[in-house]
């Protein structure tokens, strides 16, 4: 096992990753932006080291930096987080050439399934169903029109790079894509330096569910059930739970078994995640991979008894998995619930100073969090400042759980989207188990009345 171990990450994944590394004896490195010199995660780490300015191209984007602090602390390995580097193939690729491990898949397969329409392809060569759509990109808004009008409108024009939403967007007429292509395609540029756009049909009223998978060195393939990701704004999850209450056990497994084969065929090691659309019928698509730790990832913690991090660790130190399928338990009902600082009408950032954080405590409670009282919160990153992750025998006590622990969650200074959340849980829709990507379009956004308790 490893001795020390850099985590080239902040916020509440940095913390995350240091509780876990500290349990198991190993040496946590930090790394700070100035913006982030206050931070929890830098008094928490064993040590930790400047790496630049507030933004994060000056700093937890800056490889050169990063690469040169594990080299002075002698670090064997990066644990990425989330975000930033994780999804770098160039970052891994560094990491293998200088002789340290990256905690993750190899660089080929981030990099396969950095692309949406190799991530396409690769599946549709392994048999995986796909939700039907183009597997090359767009050469221009011409040629946008032409595909989505033989494929039939509603579509979905997608950025092939990067993830959280951004170049996404629905479109259901040759106007509107005429006037969303340009603007998606720039903001891909903008964020991932990759323009490339494809569209794909539009699966009306689906659910996000995806799978969590881990595989070692070996050969060896395990799926941990499901997470149903569904509630999103702006294409970007905010409540997450597991079990899906939508699921029979026929589908679920046959999810888990497409996930595993997917991972098998990529050569797949070390923790990741096969997203899907799922129909009102439940029939099941491939969405994307994601080649790192999920945000929402404590839901299958609590469910599962397994510590995430601490199975990426073991792998990448290239142990043997120590469990088999048979071995994955699945207990009682988790929901985890993103907190952001952000007005929760309108979505748009709150920065500030966090004068009051008395988070709730009480059985079944869990906290990740990224700041105190007294932290200030910065436009430089994004707006998650906290999760809140319940347990429950089933999945009413988990929602009773979390509406208590949101009832008497207190932060003053800034705006959070702690209105909102406590709208989605005890919304009538919510309660039944009606929890599509359209929920928070069609229940909250539309004003329709939630239950008040």
């Amino acid at each position: 096992m490893f001795k020390k171990v850099l985590i080239a990450n902040r916020g509440e994944i940095a913390v995350r990753v240091m509780r876990t590394c500290q349990a198991m004896g190993i040496q946590t490195v930090g790394v700070y932006s100035e913006a982030d010199k206050e931070a929890p995660h830098v008094y928490m780490a064993d040590e930790a080291y400047l790496i630049g300015g507030p933004r994060v191209a000056e700093s937890y984007l800056n490889m050169e930096r990063i690469i040169e602090v594990t080299k002075l602390t002698g670090a064997e390995a990066i644990h990425p987080g989330y975000g930033l580097l994780s999804e770098n193939a160039s970052f891994a690729r560094r990491c293998e050439e200088d002789g340290i491990v990256f905690i993750g898949p190899t660089p080929e397969v981030i990099a396969r399934m950095g692309s949406k329409i190799e991530s396409r392809k690769a599946m549709e060569e392994t048999g995986v169903p796909v939700v039907p759509g183009i597997t090359y990109p767009l050469a221009d808004v011409e040629d946008a029109v032409q595909v989505a009008g033989a494929m039939g409108y509603p579509v979905m024009l997608k950025a092939s790079a990067g993830g959280g939403g951004i170049g996404m967007q629905i479109v259901r007429s040759e106007e509107e894509l005429r006037k969303a292509f340009g603007g998606n395609q720039k903001r891909a540029t903008d964020f991932f330096g990759d323009g490339a756009m494809y569209v794909e049909k539009y699966v009306e009223n689906p659910r996000h569910i995806e799978i969590q998978i881990l595989a070692d060195h070996f050969g060896n393939t395990v799926y941990l059930w499901e997470r149903e990701c569904s509630i999103q704004r702006r294409h970007q999850k905010v409540v997450e739970e597991a079990p899906s209450s939508f699921l029979d056990e026929e589908t679920r497994r046959k999810m888990g078994e497409c996930a595993m084969k997917a991972a098998q065929s990529l050569g797949y090691r070390n923790a990741g995640t096969v997203e899907f659309l799922v129909d009102e019928q439940k029939n099941f698509y491939f969405l994307e991979m994601n080649t790192r730790l999920q945000v929402e990832h404590p839901v299958t913690e609590e469910i599962t008894g397994l510590d995430l991090v601490a199975e990426q660790l073991r792998i990448a130190a290239g142990e043997t998995l120590n469990i088999e399928q048979g071995d994955v338990k699945r207990e009682g009902h988790a929901i985890e619930v993103r907190i952001y600082a952000e007005d929760p009408k309108t979505f748009f950032p709150s920065p500030g100073k966090i004068t009051k954080w008395e988070p709730p405590l009480g059985a079944g409670i869990r906290h990740e969090m990224a700041v105190r009282e007294e932290s200030m919160v910065t436009p430089y990153y994004d707006p998650m400042i906290a999760k809140l992750i319940v347990k429950g025998a089933t999945r009413e006590e988990a929602i009773s759980v979390m509406e208590h622990a949101l009832a008497h969650y207190q932060v003053e200074g800034i705006k959070t989207n702690i209105p909102m959340l406590r709208d989605v849980i005890s919304h009538p829709a919510f309660l039944a188990g009606d929890t599509t990507t359209n929920f928070v379009a069609n229940y909250i956004q539309s004003n329709q009345p939630p239950i008040k308790k």
